[in-house]
C-alpha cells in the first residue's frame, strides 16, 4: 500500500500504465480492476487485484486473492481468449501484481479456494498457450498462492527493484510459526539461502525474472518511471512475439537455473530408462 496516498501500488500502476484511451471494464468485484488500453499500439488488457475493505470475505480485504478474486481473474482472462479466438494476433495481457497473500480462512477452504485460484492460473496458462503474450509486472508484494493465481504463468516476469517488492511462499510470521523458528532466525537463514529470502534481489538470483527495473518513485510513478516501465513492457512484448515457444521453458535458460536443468535432465533420463 502506498503510504502517501492510501492506494495500493497495484491500483496506482494499473491506472498509470493503462492511460492512453483506456476503458475501465465494468462488472467486476471491487477487488479486481480490469482495463482495456494499448501496449505498443496494440489492444491490451491490464488486470490488477486491489484491496477492498468491504469485501464480503474478511480474509480478502487487504489485497489478498480469495474465492471471488480467483474466479474474477479467470473471467477477465477468458474474456479476451474468447474475444480473440481465431485471431492471428491475440492481444497481450498485463498482470499488474501487488498481492499480499492468498486468503486463508475456514470459509475459503470450505468453498474451494484451491479451485478458484487454480481456475485463475489455468486461465492465464490457457491464454499463453493460445498465443496471448502474458506479462507479469510485480510492483509490490507477490505472496503465496496469490502470485500463482495472478501472474506466475506469464511468458515474462518483470519486477521493480524496491524494498517493498517481495516474493515468497509465506509471510515471515506465518513461516516462523510453521517452522518453529523465530523471524530473526529465518532472516539469518535467508542471508545464506536465496529461496528463503523475501527481497526481490534474491528472487532475481533464482533466474525467474526477465527484467529487474529501478524506478525513482514506485509509490507514485512520474513520467520518467512510467516511460521506463512502459518501454520494458513493449520490449517484453516484442521478445514474446519473436519466441515460438509458448511454454515456460525460457525461464530455464537463465544461468541460475543450471542445476534445475540438470535435475530435469536426470529425471527425464531415469523416466525413459524405466519405460
Amino acid at each position: 500500500m502506498a503510504r502517501e496516498t492510501g492506494i495500493s501500488r497495484g491500483a496506482t500502476w494499473l491506472a498509470a500504465l493503462a492511460r492512453d484511451g483506456a476503458t475501465a471494464v465494468t462488472g467486476y468485484p471491487a477487488s479486481i480492476r480490469v482495463a482495456d488500453a494499448t501496449l505498443a499500439g496494440e489492444p491490451a488488457r491490464y488486470i490488477a487485484v486491489v484491496p477492498d475493505p468491504h469485501n464480503p470475505f474478511p480474509r480478502a480485504r487487504r489485497g489478498e486473492v480469495g474465492l471471488i478474486e480467483g474466479w474474477a481473474l479467470a473471467r477477465a482472462v477468458r474474456e479476451v481468449i474468447a474475444a480473440d479466438a481465431g485471431s492471428a494476433r491475440p492481444r497481450p495481457i498485463v498482470a499488474v501484481i501487488d498481492v499480499t497473500s492468498q486468503a486463508y480462512g475456514r470459509r475459503e477452504e470450505a468453498y474451494g479456494i484451491h479451485q478458484a485460484l487454480a481456475g485463475a492460473a489455468a486461465a492465464y496458462a490457457d491464454a499463453r498457450l493460445a498465443g496471448h503474450p502474458v506479462i507479469g509486472l510485480i510492483v509490490g508484494k507477490a505472496m503465496s498462492g496469490a502470485l500463482l493465481a495472478h501472474g506466475y504463468q506469464a511468458n515474462r516476469l518483470i519486477a521493480l527493484d524496491d524494498p517493498q517488492v517481495m516474493v515468497h511462499a509465506m509471510g515471515k510470521a506465518a513461516a516462523a510459526r510453521v517452522t518453529l523458528r523465530s523471524v530473526e532466525q529465518l532472516e539469518a537463514l535467508a542471508e545464506r539461502i536465496p529461496p528463503m529470502a523475501y527481497d526481490i534481489g534474491s528472487f532475481a538470483r533464482l533466474g525467474l525474472l526477465w527484467r529487474l527495473l529501478t524506478v525513482s518513485q514506485p509509490d507514485a510513478p512520474g513520467g520518467a518511471d512510467l516511460d521506463r516501465v512502459d518501454s520494458c513492457l513493449v520490449e517484453a512484448l516484442a521478445d514474446i512475439r519473436a519466441d515460438t515457444r509458448r511454454d515456460l521453458s525460457g525461464r530455464l535458460g537463465q544461468p541460475a537455473r543450471r542445476l534445475s536443468r540438470e535435475v530435469r535432465e536426470r529425471l527425464r533420463a531415469g523416466w525413459e530408462a524405466c519405460r
